[in-house]
């Protein structure tokens, strides 16, 4: 049995039939082709998967796909394409905190859900924030600067 499924994902309107235990994130993968939202735990500890629902961080392989109808969901490929990442994307290239690059969309999503919740958080509310992603590559540190850097040139920006 399939149910026909209506959302929208980074500012399009999305159609598909699925079945009632098809998690967000293989609706996304495997029909959408938004290969950014990554699977790891697929137990919603690992963060790889996160995406935003109606704005907010969710994991998409816990939330079934269905529970998303008529909701908005924006995945790194949105907010990358909305240029919403550009300057936290170069600070972790700058910063060295992409490594292996696995948990980079997640990771991503975390800081820029982090900062439009909290424009001037500390290192340690960056820390607590990112407490929900695992990364086995970077130990933490190199992300934290990225994501303080990017604070900095904020704070610097509108100052101007």
């Amino acid at each position: 049995m399939t149910l026909l499924l209506h959302l929208t994902v980074n500012g399009e309107d999305v159609a598909e039939h699925v079945e009632p235990r098809m998690s967000l994130a293989d609706l996304l993968r495997d029909r959408l082709r938004l290969t950014g939202t990554h699977l790891g735990c697929e137990m919603g500890v690992c963060g790889a998967c996160l995406v935003l629902l109606d704005g907010k961080p969710v994991h998409g392989c816990l939330v079934l796909a269905v529970q998303a109808a008529g909701s908005e969901v924006q995945t790194i490929e949105g907010l990358a394409e909305s240029g919403a990442l550009a300057d936290l994307q170069r600070a972790f290239h700058e910063r060295n905190a992409l490594q292996c690059g696995y948990c980079t969309p997640g990771m991503l999503i975390t800081a820029h859900s982090l900062l439009e919740a909290t424009p001037r958080p500390d290192r340690g509310e960056i820390r607590t924030a990112l407490s929900g992603n695992f990364c086995r590559c970077t130990g933490y540190e190199s992300i934290v600067d990225a994501i303080a850097v990017t604070i900095e040139r904020r704070a610097a920006g509108a100052g101007a």
